[in-house]
């Protein structure tokens, strides 16, 4: 006969055992981004050597991305930092926890252009990415 942990320490160890991937998720809250514009990156040189999948997104990724820069900042643990259009911050979004796929396909899911080279042109309707342009208003518009 073989004697089985109770059911909870059996919930404990498999909550445990899951991938870490799975509590670093972001779920984006657009009416609090409205506005969002452009973003950056801080981090400390330091804190990137010990980080081997943020430092390969801050080094091999963001020249890919419009409006998308990295920051230095002695100390800091590495952050994507969300920006409006008169660079008030949005949010902060810690990048530790996450793999650079993640992070990628989350600069992406909030519509951040990747260009197909870091110096390539960005067409026209990614000049304002992940934004919109404002929508022009006339002084006239009940003519």
């Amino acid at each position: 006969m073989i004697l089985l942990p109770p059911l909870p320490l059996l919930l404990l160890l498999a909550a445990l055992a899951a991938p870490a991937t799975a509590a670093t998720t972001y779920r984006p809250d657009w009416n609090r981004l409205r506005g969002l514009t452009r973003a950056r990156v801080e981090t400390c040189g330091g804190q990137l050597n010990r980080l081997k999948e943020v430092k390969a997104f801050v080094t091999q990724d963001i020249p890919f991305y419009h409006n998308l820069v990295m920051k230095h900042l002695p100390g800091a643990d590495p952050e994507l930092v969300l920006l409006g259009r008169r660079y008030e911050e949005l949010e902060r979004i810690p990048l530790s926890e996450m793999t650079r796929e993640e992070i990628n396909a989350l600069v992406q899911e909030l519509g951040f252009y990747r260009k197909a080279a870091p110096d390539a042109q960005v067409p026209p309707e990614y000049v304002w990415a992940p934004a919109r342009p404002p929508v022009e208003t006339s002084d006239h518009a009940d003519l």
